[in-house]
């Protein structure tokens, strides 16, 4: 079911767009873009046990395997998304080193083979990052696009659909601090515009065994002239450190070529620091709170939260900027 907004005298600013629904899905077709939200229910057991084993590592508490955000640009053929397989594929699997800045609490000792407390047989025990951190940032669809139009026709002039082609791999480099369209417009954002589209897609989350919680949440909105995403990685060790991981990605539908803008940024910082700046000191509540942790965090000043860190050597400390150009794939000769 489709419903096309309609243009008026009165809100000239609100582009043509049509807006899709289902039970698990939503989706928004405007300008040269499809961007399509799904949320489902926690995965089942079935597919919980086949993700396992892909991954080869003990999958979080509530693992949403069916949820994703997917963009696709139709003049570029260019295809985004953010899917729960991958960002869990950005865990360390095999023994943490310098960088991977693991985290060490009494159940942490579950995750090694030696252990007194090994893991269930069921779980094939290895080594890995049990506290699930990632820095996905989200990854192109290289795979071809599903043709469109039905084989079946009994038109005698009916021609099938060309093969689909493997789309180009657009490259994302680093953005140039001087060219202010290489920069994520803060005030824009900010401004009261009129949303036509938002969702939120949970991809994980896990308690940690009680020692904490560890979760990823993906985040969009569409307004008249842009669309905006948060995928945001929190983390909290009950006791020990905070956690968090943002990619951020913006498009004007003005930028011509097409331009989206990456921002990934790092920060972390030792619990009682963190702590010390809880509205009361009774309530704990905010602790819990995503949005809240990262306002913390972001406020402290870049060399406490950004490279000293909670001491842990992470190498996602840090913020990058990068772009990314979609053009017009060339015509076959």
């Amino acid at each position: 079911m489709a419903a096309e907004s309609d243009i008026s005298e009165a809100t000239p600013s609100i582009p043509v767009h049509k807006l899709f629904e289902s039970p698990n899905s939503r989706a928004i077709e405007i300008g040269s873009w499809l961007i399509t939200a799904v949320t489902n229910p926690i995965s089942n057991a079935s597919d919980c046990d086949a993700l396992q084993a892909t991954l080869g590592i003990p999958i979080p508490e509530m693992t949403f395997g069916g949820n994703f955000l997917k963009l696709e640009h139709k003049p570029s053929d260019w295809r985004f998304t953010f899917i729960t397989e991958n960002a869990l594929k950005g865990v360390k699997v095999g023994e943490l080193g310098d960088g991977d800045g693991g985290v060490k609490v009494g159940y942490a000792e579950k995750t090694n083979p030696a252990s007194e407390y090994p893991m269930p047989e069921t779980v094939p025990t290895k080594f890995y990052d049990w506290t699930y951190t990632t820095t996905y940032p989200g990854h192109q669809i290289t795979e071809p696009a599903s043709p469109s139009g039905s084989v079946l026709s009994t038109d005698e002039d009916y021609e099938p659909p060309p093969p689909p082609v493997n789309p180009d791999v657009i490259d994302w480099r680093t953005a140039d601090p001087a060219n202010s369209a290489h920069t994520i417009p803060m005030a824009e954002l900010t401004r009261q515009d009129p949303i036509l589209f938002y969702a939120e897609i949970p991809l994980f989350e896990d308690e940690l065994h009680d020692n904490g919680s560890s979760a990823l949440l993906v985040r969009i909105r569409v307004m008249p002239k842009c669309f905006f995403i948060l995928s945001r990685f929190t983390l909290r060790v009950d006791g020990v450190l905070f956690r968090t991981f943002d990619t951020r990605i913006y498009h004007s539908f003005s930028s011509d070529p097409p331009l989206l803008v990456r921002e990934t940024s790092g920060w972390e910082a030792p619990y009682d620091r963190v702590r010390k700046f809880l509205p009361k000191r009774n309530d704990l509540t905010p602790l819990t709170d995503p949005t809240w942790i990262a306002k913390v965090l972001t406020d402290f000043p870049v060399s406490v939260s950004q490279n000293e860190g909670a001491k842990t050597g992470w190498r996602g400390l840090g913020t990058r900027y990068e772009i990314a150009v979609l053009e017009k794939p060339a015509t076959p000769e």
